[in-house]
């Protein structure tokens, strides 16, 4: 497979522009203004305390130099989004799903109760004690360091151990040579020899914990003080075939148009841009099974695009009611944490799926046909949805994970009568217990009588959650009914979670070029997505950035209605010379739209129609015209001629109109 070579290249020069006041269009309702304004405020408060990790996490590198640069800073996103977890009794008794182990300290180290004492390991590494480790940031970090680089070195011969460093005393390994030690640390089993003694589908909750923490570097993180140093990964020297195609590893790298992975046994899907296997001969899954043809025997049966990795056996049983309600989870957790727990047989606790909250991949690990133990003298009639996270933290709530559940559970309102779309819980959000009527069929743990939890908590915008499930009401900050926003960057990136390079497609411009999060330029609310482009001096290519919507994985993406709709963004940029465009995930392939030239330092309004076959080119696969009832955007697209100054583009209300 194609080797990624990266070139690092700066040239600044400053731009100066206006901001302008809010567009008497732009009208969000109260529940989400206040929401906003939460969020802001923990953002601010964070802020401080993010800082100083970075500088825990260079110390522990300096100390643990075996560690590749950027894998602490990963671990810790994955494990609590670099939230110092302090769990509590109170919170235990109240928030922690199903007695899963509570995570502790930034790194979310474990303490046992089902999972490996990794407080007690680390601070016997450093010498300390395990409350230390609990309870300060800095030796949390360094113990996390500790037992990494233990793992890293049970894989090195003595005499490699500084032979691979760098001549600046930092590990010349690449994260993909750590993945074997990555999924030894993860801690879900609670003994080495229990860990040993794991079959392969035991293995699948380490699988994903180590490609977690890749794929955070892959894409990257700069949001809300946290930030993961995006680094390529290679995923073909870390995983084989079988499990690039389980996990649905992103191959976005490789440009979708110009470059081919193709064997007798597997080939790029186009539109979602992972490997998959072609049909023929028996070949073996990361289940532990065999299977024939494309991606089967790790497909759900009752949902598509999910993952089916059953529970252990003893964590549910039979349905004897019909379904006719969901529950919406907070995990307390991670996304590979609590698959790891409904597997283990002591846990007694299940749901039929759990979501990841980065990009939102889905496995299911109850059929719908059974009954997962979740929601209480409720479990009989209902379906149960774990998300990744705490409820504490807003960073786990991504655009990702809200497509995701909300086109699952689109699928349940296709599937059963008695759970219509329109029956969600759309008011506010809330910290504490509000039982509701058994006639609002999705709504959350904490809306269910009978029980302690408060899930999913203060953090989970109902509003917005009911706009996805039930398109075209206006939901989610829509004024009218017929204005759907996808990303008003008010909080955070939205769906722009990956640096303008990330795709294989983009071309001319530096990896150092970066799209941020900035509240000093915006056409309409507070805050607008800046986009940075820096030129690569190693080729004279024209700009064309494909800037991914969603990672580019289209289950990550807004489902958008075909029908007289208008999909269009505000966008500034700075100098002349510039245009835009955007991409389409329709059901052939990827349409691109036509570019439209951008005037200088003005706020400009870009739109396209979907039924309108002249604003479509083929790209991917496709025909040229957008043909699929229901269809998601890709990416935006932003071209410029070759040049050596930076160009600073902002992009704002993100929007289709039906």
């Amino acid at each position: 497979m194609k080797r990624y070579s990266r070139v690092m290249l700066s040239v600044v020069i400053g731009g100066l522009l206006a901001t302008t006041a809010y567009a008497q269009d732009s009208v969000a309702t109260p529940a989400d203004v206040a929401l906003t304004a939460q969020l802001n405020a923990e953002e601010a408060s964070l802020r401080p305390q993010r800082q100083a990790f970075q500088r825990y996490f260079h110390e522990a590198y300096a100390r643990y130099p075996a560690i590749p640069v950027g894998t602490l800073e990963s671990i810790a996103y994955v494990q609590s989004r670099w939230l110092n977890l302090q769990p509590d009794a109170r919170q235990s008794q109240l928030e922690a799903h199903h007695h899963m182990p509570a995570a502790h300290g930034v790194m979310g180290l474990y303490a046992g109760e089902g999972f490996a004492d990794q407080l007690t390991a680390g601070a016997h590494l450093l010498g300390v004690s395990p409350a230390l480790v609990r309870s300060d940031a800095r030796t949390n970090v360094l113990a996390a360091a500790a037992l990494l680089d233990a793992e890293i070195r049970k894989d090195r011969k003595p005499v490699d151990a500084r032979s691979r460093l760098d001549a600046r005393g930092r590990s010349a390994a690449r994260p993909e040579d750590i993945r074997p030690a990555l999924m030894r640390y993860a801690g879900f089993a609670s003994s080495p020899v229990e860990a040993a003694r794991a079959s392969a589908v035991g293995d699948y909750a380490r699988t994903s914990f180590a490609y977690d923490v890749l794929l955070a570097q892959d894409r990257g993180v700069n949001d809300r003080g946290i930030v993961v140093p995006e680094r390529a990964i290679e995923w073909e020297r870390a995983f084989d075939m079988a499990q690039l195609i389980a996990l649905r590893a992103p191959m976005v790298r490789l440009d979708v148009v110009n470059d081919r992975i193709e064997t007798a046994d597997y080939e790029i899907d186009p539109i979602s841009e992972t490997l998959r296997a072609k049909s023929g001969p028996m070949r073996a899954t990361l289940n532990g099974g065999t299977a024939t043809g494309p991606d089967t025997g790790i497909q759900s049966t009752d949902y598509g695009p999910a993952i089916w990795n059953a529970a252990h056996s003893s964590n549910y049983s039979a349905r004897t009611q019909a379904v006719s309600a969901v529950v919406i989870h907070t995990a307390q957790g991670s996304y590979a944490g609590t698959i790891s727990w409904f597997k283990n047989a002591s846990s007694n606790v299940s749901t039929q799926y759990v979501i990841r909250s980065s990009d939102g991949q889905v496995t299911q690990m109850v059929r719908n046909k059974d009954k997962a133990w979740h929601v209480g003298n409720h479990n009989g009639y209902t379906l149960g949805i774990e998300h990744e996270g705490y409820v504490n933290n807003s960073s786990w709530y991504t655009s990702a994970m809200y497509n995701s559940s909300a086109a699952l559970v689109r699928s349940f309102c296709a599937g059963y009568s008695t759970i219509p779309c329109s029956s969600a819980y759309k008011g506010a959000s809330s910290s504490g217990r509000t039982v509701l009527p058994t006639s609002t069929k999705i709504k959350g743990h904490q809306h269910y009588s009978g029980g302690t939890h408060t899930d999913p908590g203060i953090n989970w915008n109902w509003s917005k959650y009911y706009g996805l499930l039930n398109p075209g009401t206006g939901g989610g900050g829509g004024p009218t009914g017929k204005v759907t926003y996808l990303d008003r960057f008010e909080s955070s990136v939205g769906h722009f979670n990956t640096s303008p390079t990330y795709s294989g497609s983009t071309t001319g411009i530096s990896t150092a070029s970066s799209a941020t999060r900035d509240c000093t330029t915006r056409k309409n609310g507070t805050c607008s997505l800046q986009v940075n482009l820096k030129d690569n001096t190693s080729t004279s290519a024209s700009w064309a950035v494909r800037l991914l919507s969603g990672g580019g994985s289209p289950g990550s993406n807004t489902t958008l209605s075909r029908a007289n709709g208008t999909i269009g963004f505000w966008v500034w940029s700075g100098g002349t010379g510039t245009s835009v465009g955007i991409g389409i995930d329709d059901s052939d392939g990827t349409e691109r739209s036509t570019s439209k030239a951008l005037a200088a330092n003005t706020w400009t309004y870009v739109s396209w129609s979907l039924p309108t076959t002249s604003h479509w080119n083929a790209w991917a696969g496709g025909n040229g015209a957008i043909t699929a009832a229901t269809v998601k955007l890709d990416a935006i697209w932003i071209y410029h001629a070759n040049t050596a100054y930076d160009v600073n583009v902002y992009i704002d209300d993100v929007q289709i109109k039906n």
